[in-house]
């Protein structure tokens, strides 16, 4: 279903949203500076064309200062007009009820459009496998790098001494 999905869209949105995105990377490498910003627009591009079976998950180590100040720039230098394309193609993809599934994807592709720094992309079974071990880690009390809480004595133990 996930391909009958992806044909779909690349034929309604996702060839012009990879050729705006692509667009914007090769704006963004003309300077020595925005690489990096070129880099992360290549990364999305290849996301837009076909998006259906992938998802995007936060980034495991990103820096929430790097990220954050990555993703100023971003919004500046040209994320909030691949947001604003990604807008107006959900707004066109809502005008037939079929597509609507669509635009709801586009919508999202807007949100990441804005900021994507501190992001990676994933598979779907990629994303469920590291939704459960965040389950489990904080489950048993584990969070996001910070130590394990010692573990309490037991109020019954098994040495008698006098």
């Amino acid at each position: 279903m996930k391909t009958v999905g992806n044909i779909i869209w690349l034929f309604l949105a996702g060839i012009w949203l990879f050729i705006a995105y692509v667009f914007a990377g090769i704006l963004s490498c003309i300077f020595i500076i925005t690489i990096p910003f070129g880099v992360q627009s290549f990364k999305l591009a290849s996301f837009v064309i076909w998006p259906f079976g992938r998802t995007v998950a936060d980034r495991p180590g990103a820096s929430a200062l790097g990220s954050g100040c990555g993703n100023i720039l971003w919004f500046v230098l040209g994320g909030w007009y691949l947001a604003l394309t990604h807008f107006v193609t959900g707004v066109l993809l809502c005008i037939p009820i079929i597509t609507i599934p669509l635009a709801v994807q586009d919508f999202k592709l807007a949100g990441l459009a804005l900021a994507p720094f501190g992001k990676e992309i994933v598979s779907n079974a990629e994303a469920q496998q590291r939704r459960a071990y965040s389950k489990a880690a904080a489950a048993t009390g584990w969070q996001s790098g910070a130590p394990a809480p010692p573990s309490l004595p037991s109020p019954i133990s098994d040495d008698i001494s006098l």
